[in-house]
């Protein structure tokens, strides 16, 4: 029973400094190539070969092929990350203001036609192409889910008057 046994004080600061260090350094290496592989499957201005080789350079010599790639494309690499976070950011603000501002199912559409009709706002032979369609866009499904779709709203009907909705079922 010769194996000695290591205590925390047989381990000095330096030995654990260098350790995190290189540890920390690994964590990044990783991280760095993960973004060059991700860069290369980005990039539209590349073709498929061109992909392919950049993949096989990176994946075969790893180090080298990191910073060749760095060095030859780097300064287009940042200008793809802003672009992706700015096209995330655009859809990201479309979904919030398309859900601020609400969409409306097949049954709140049906409804406003359906008061307009009865207020006289829009003729019978109006009424049912607005009807047609709203089953049209929304599918016989959609109106339970809310769906939304341009131009098929009372708006459109030609009337130049929008309705106002209540709790009145449609006819």
């Amino acid at each position: 029973m010769s194996v000695p046994t290591y205590l925390a004080y047989d381990y000095p600061a330096l030995s654990v400094f260098w350790s995190m260090l290189v540890f920390f350094l690994w964590i990044m290496w990783f991280v760095l190539l993960f973004r060059v592989v991700m860069d290369i499957f980005r990039d539209d201005s590349l073709g498929g070969v061109a992909k392919a080789a950049w993949l096989v350079c990176v994946v075969v010599l790893p180090f080298l092929g990191v910073f060749v790639y760095l060095i030859a494309r780097g300064k287009g690499m940042g200008r793809r990350e802003v672009e992706q976070a700015r096209a995330q950011q655009r859809a990201f603000d479309n979904y919030i203001r398309d859900t601020a501002r609400g969409g409306t199912s097949s049954a709140d559409e049906l409804t406003r036609l359906s008061e307009m009709k009865a207020r006289g706002d829009i003729t019978e032979d109006e009424f049912r192409k607005a009807k047609d369609m709203v089953f049209a866009a929304h599918g016989p499904s959609a109106g339970a889910s809310g769906g939304t779709s341009a131009g098929t709203g009372p708006e459109s009907t030609g009337s130049g008057r929008s309705g106002t909705v209540s709790s009145a079922s449609p006819r």
